[in-house]
């Protein structure tokens, strides 16, 4: 089976998306690219029965390439990412996780750009844009996404959820999961007043700091 390693790292995150209440059902989608070709969630699976085998295979201009099952009806937002998109430090684009996070949504029907009210909003970059409503699943979602995601590595999709990418599966889910619990922290300040926001000074030197951090 190719890509069998992706494919099982593919299942293991929609699980995990799942079980941590980034999605509800058979919503979010994740992908995994490796060269030329992305494995990537089915449409309408339940992930927690979904396996290695039941994972598409496609290729960058979308044609299916192994698996009996269709992809994700979001997959034109997975492959303007993997051609598209640019890491600000240009690192590699291996992996793109997108989530319908409660949070998330919810600030990204009330903003245009998520306010910077703790630093990890570096972890996306000097700030997390809204992208433009659009129909899921359509060429206009993926052009709106690609716009908020310039020098970032995720951002909100209006009335929709999020989407964040990597050099690995590991580090698109980080993102997604700071992207969340950023949103909530601002959500829950602003139910109880007016809250202090960081400036973009302050944004920037984390996004600096952020390039070194962990184990080297």
């Amino acid at each position: 089976m190719i890509l069998s390693e992706e494919r099982a790292a593919v299942c293991e995150y929609a699980r995990r998306m799942t079980a941590d209440g980034l999605v509800v059902g058979t919503s979010g989608n994740v992908s995994m690219r490796s060269g030329d070709l992305v494995a990537v969630t089915p449409t309408g699976v339940d992930y927690a029965t979904l396996r290695s085998q039941d994972v598409p295979v496609v290729s960058l201009d979308g044609s299916i390439v192994d698996g009996g099952l269709r992809p994700t009806s979001e997959l034109p937002m997975h492959l303007t990412v993997y051609g598209k998109a640019a890491d600000p430090d240009g690192k590699a684009v291996n992996a793109v996780v997108h989530t319908h996070s409660v949070y998330a949504t919810a600030v990204s029907t009330l903003v245009e750009e998520l306010p910077p009210i703790h630093y990890m909003v570096a972890a996306i970059g000097a700030s997390a844009r809204v992208a433009k409503y659009a129909t899921y699943g359509t060429p206009e979602l993926a052009d709106a996404m690609l716009a908020a995601l310039e020098e970032r590595r995720g951002c909100l999709l209006a009335n929709h959820g999020t989407i964040t990418y990597g050099e690995s599966l590991e580090a698109a889910y980080h993102r997604a999961q700071q992207l969340e619990w950023v949103s909530q922290v601002w959500l829950v300040a602003r139910s109880a007043g007016t809250p202090s926001l960081l400036p973009p000074t302050e944004i920037n030197h984390v996004v600096d700091k952020l390039r070194g951090y962990g184990q080297r």
